[in-house]
């Protein structure tokens, strides 16, 4: 099949190379002529396991190709994704400026009948938007349908979560509008939903507010497990076996960051308030995320008081691990307070430090290892749980260090080793391992 995907981010670029991995033929556009020159060259915007050899296997086979011409892109192809970014006004309303002027170039372009895809998480009510946009700005006037098809990759696991979904999701008008897409997907034979566009639209909301309420959630069960002397680890434990609760997105933390749940969850309680519904529980739970951060700062300034001149070498500065990506980094809020505290900060991330440079304050000193980081370091701060940092040496860390502290902003170790290891030791949830 004839497809155009156009956005070269993470959901447009993973698509595009999944989806030409299947047999398809796709053409990616993008509006930054360095971006697509990038990509010719073989150079990807994004690190993501995997998707730089899954991107030249299919550019090789003459499967995937990237171009700016976007009108001619639409003519040659049977579907288009529009995968653009949606990012989110300061009042938490989704900005659909991207997607309204793909929808137009789509419409000036459009000489048959073509299927358009909304695969950019936009608000229910944004398929009909994009109707109305094309049509309004069609030149020949052919028939078109708009599809509803959400995405649902993590960062760091988006091939994955691309060939092997949990489900697909698409919000058609019509059963046999719906068959194009079923027939794109037919190959992975995993489990599909057809619903009508809003349902789809709302699913993908629905579904991140969720995990993000959820993880807001055991958050604060964690506070309540610092003061009361309980263990987070074991009580999330014996709450991920109760089947109707399940363990996933119960590890506490410093809460979620990226570019979906923080934007996500804004434009969901603004769509609900425009409609009149006042989203109480999530409200409550993206103040909670807001407020991660600060609780770890505050615990490594209780513990080191006063921090000026103090050292502090941050591990991990990615929202995630497997990915550079510092869109709404928990990093970026730790680093920045540190410094305003007066501690001289030293970090190092396995992929992220380029893009971190643009965002930490210039005083952040970088380092080509964890040991290099922490090099008299009065402290460690664990922001990102990359898998590296969990098969560290701890016995050279802590030789290199000025002072044996470790603050772990995401439960990374056992508080028993880090006793035996000579560490004192502050994590979230648990009683602090304090040094004799």
């Amino acid at each position: 099949m004839n497809v155009c995907v156009v956005g070269t981010g993470y959901v447009g670029l993973v698509t595009g190379a999944a989806f030409a991995d299947l047999g398809n033929d796709i053409v990616c556009v993008d509006n930054v002529e360095e971006k697509i020159a990038a990509l010719r060259a073989g150079r990807m915007p994004i690190y993501e396991p995997g998707l730089e050899e899954m991107v030249a296997r299919n550019v090789a086979d003459g499967r995937l190709a990237f171009t700016t011409d976007l009108a001619d892109a639409v003519r040659r192809s049977v579907v288009v994704f529009i995968t653009v970014g949606t990012p989110a006004k300061d009042n938490g309303q989704t900005d659909l400026s991207a997607v309204e002027s793909v929808a137009r170039a789509i419409g000036l372009a459009m000489e048959r009948y073509t299927v358009v895809v909304n695969k950019s998480t936009v608000p229910v009510g944004t398929g009909d938007f994009v109707h109305q946009v094309i049509e309004r700005h069609q030149r020949t006037r052919v028939p078109f349908d708009v599809v509803s098809n959400p995405e649902f990759l993590r960062e760091g696991c988006a091939i994955e979560d691309t060939l092997r979904p949990d489900r697909i999701v698409i919000g058609a008008p019509t059963q046999q509008v719906a068959m194009t897409l079923l027939e794109l997907y037919a190959p992975l034979e995993r489990p599909m939903i057809i619903t009508d566009v809003p349902s789809a639209e709302m699913i993908k909301y629905a579904s991140n507010a969720f995990l993000a309420t959820k993880i807001s959630f055991v958050n604060v069960i964690a506070n309540i497990c610092e003061l009361a002397g309980a263990d987070i680890t074991q009580v999330v434990k014996g709450m991920g076996l109760d089947r109707r609760i399940g363990p996933a997105f119960l590890q506490a933390g410093l809460g979620y960051g990226g570019s979906c749940f923080p934007k996500d969850t804004d434009s969901l309680v603004h769509t609900a308030a425009a409609l009149g519904v006042d989203f109480a529980l999530l409200r409550a739970a993206v103040e909670t995320n807001e407020e991660r951060a600060g609780h770890f700062v505050r615990m490594i300034e209780k513990a080191l008081a006063p921090l000026d001149d103090k050292r502090v070498a941050v591990l991990g500065l990615a929202f995630k691990p497997n990915t550079d990506d510092m869109r709404e980094a928990k990093s970026t809020e730790v680093v920045e307070r540190l410094v305003q505290l007066g501690a001289q900060v030293h970090a190092f991330d396995p992929v992220a430090m380029e893009n971190a440079k643009r965002m930490l304050p210039a005083s952040v000193v970088y380092s080509d290892s964890p040991y290099a980081a922490a090099a008299d370091a009065d402290a460690v701060a664990l922001v990102t749980e990359w898998n590296e940092f969990k098969l560290l040496n701890l016995e050279r860390l802590r030789a290199v260090m000025r002072r044996p502290v470790l603050f772990d902003g995401r439960n990374l170790w056992e508080p028993e080793r880090m006793r035996r290891l000579g560490f004192e030791y502050h994590s979230i949830g648990r009683k602090p391992v304090l040094s004799a």
